[in-house]
């Protein structure tokens, strides 16, 4: 088998990046806003417009970096190595996280599906069982992987998108507006609250970055897939989550682990509501299955460069990572147990703040470094400068992400990623000598 055959094109990668932030963006979302009420359309449009600036500017950093490796290679520009190593390291444990959330997910919609109830402890379990098989189906490589999100992904984009379009005959003006703020809180307090929840939905629009190395070229298709992926995604959740809020009465939604079975329940019949919570559990799997495949391909490019051990570059015949995926999975099985809590709601909630704030470190260090990325490519100045004021968009809108997660998800998030400079320092001789010495 020839390399050029396992390359995906660029409908390949914007399917991949819409699959990758819509699969399981979105799936447990209607139940979070609900909590904060359709005040929330609002947090979506600061996100939009936040998260179309960070896509925008990582299109420029793909186009005009010449290192490898996505984000870790663009920070290394402003950073040295230890930017390199502390993009890679702050991503790579936020998809760690995040993968643990996306499983969580599968298992809400699959105790509604089978109307079973699980303690905490058997949620667990059913959430490692979730995370071993789609950890195990990426061992044939790049190309089947991509082949199967291309299928599930059907589970997340038939509901959601149906929704959209046949949604507003059930939708009541009455039951949204009713349902604008319904605990009363200050504006700007309801808007940030949110605002953690919306962006999780968007982490994804780097992941055409980070599989760069498997595109055709890359710097036409890259900067595409990014975009298109994340305005795409952008139309599809603002219009879903809100029709949604004008179907279900608030209460019921914000007590829901199957949000959109439970919309479908209302229009159709309960078994409608069946299918479509089945179909959202084929398509969370699928996006764990492309997520579990990226985290893998970003611990073997820092494995590569040298900053992550060398058992995550080691590849199968068929190119995957495979011992890399087996150490990621058996760390995450033990994270799913550390995070058990009585409610899953709750249990999904500290994931996605910590997954967040892990998450806008390399988002920051990435935003910070188009600007030399940009005198080093000799753009020209007036180009540079707007793209250089589209990325401090993207940085602020970051700063205010992290401020929005809370203070929990901060200090774990700021434990970690402090962590990552003593993690470098048992690295740093293979770079560093070099440069002083060399």
């Amino acid at each position: 088998m020839s390399k050029s055959n396992n390359k995906m094109g660029v409908v390949q990668l914007t399917i991949l990046t819409m699959v990758n932030m819509m699969g399981s963006g979105i799936i447990m979302l209607p139940t979070k806003l609900a909590e904060v009420g359709t005040i929330s359309i609002i947090s979506w449009l600061v996100t939009a417009v936040g998260s179309m600036a960070l896509a925008w500017a990582f299109a420029k950093c793909g186009m005009f970096s010449r290192k490898s490796g996505g984000m870790g290679g663009y920070a290394e520009y402003a950073f040295g190595k230890s930017g390199n190593f502390m993009a890679n390291y702050t991503y790579g444990v936020s998809l760690l996280i995040a993968n643990v959330a996306i499983a969580i997910s599968a298992v809400g919609y699959g105790t509604e599906l089978f109307g079973v109830a699980l303690t905490p402890v058997q949620i667990g379990l059913a959430t490692i069982g979730v995370l071993w098989l789609c950890t195990v189906a990426n061992f044939g490589g790049a190309r089947i992987t991509g082949q199967i999100s291309s299928i599930t992904v059907w589970g997340v984009i038939i509901p959601v998108v149906g929704l959209c379009i046949i949604g507003w005959f059930w939708f009541s003006p009455t039951l949204y507006a009713n349902s604008w703020n319904p605990h009363h809180v200050p504006f700007f307090t309801a808007v940030g609250s949110s605002i953690a929840m919306t962006l999780w939905a968007f982490l994804g629009l780097e992941s055409a970055c980070a599989n760069a190395e498997v595109v055709e070229n890359p710097e036409k298709n890259v900067p595409i897939a990014v975009l298109g992926g994340t305005l795409g995604a952008a139309v599809i959740y603002i219009i879903s989550t809100n029709v949604i809020a004008g179907i279900v009465p608030n209460m019921d939604l914000a007590n829901s682990t199957a949000p959109f079975g439970l919309a479908f329940a209302q229009m159709f019949t309960p078994e409608v509501g069946k299918v479509i919570m089945g179909l959202m559990v084929m398509s969370c799997c699928g996006s764990l299955l492309g997520w579990q495949f990226t985290i893998a391909q970003v611990f073997k490019s820092s494995a590569d460069e040298g900053y992550f051990p060398k058992i995550f570059s080691r590849v199968s015949q068929s190119e995957a990572p495979i011992q890399g995926m087996l150490a990621i999975v058996i760390f995450q099985s033990g994270l799913s147990l550390m995070t058990i809590s009585p409610s899953l709601n709750s249990q999904f909630n500290v994931l996605v703040n910590l997954a967040v704030v892990t998450n806008i470190i390399p988002y920051i260090l990435s935003m910070a470094a188009l600007v030399i990325i940009q005198k080093v490519a000799k753009v020209e100045p007036r180009k540079a400068k707007v793209a250089n004021i589209v990325a401090l968009v993207g940085a602020i809108y970051s700063f205010y992400a992290l401020y929005s997660s809370g203070q929990e998800a901060m200090l774990y998030g700021a434990m970690v990623t402090f962590m990552g400079w003593t993690l470098y320092g048992l690295v740093s001789p293979r770079f560093e000598l070099k440069n002083k010495h060399g």
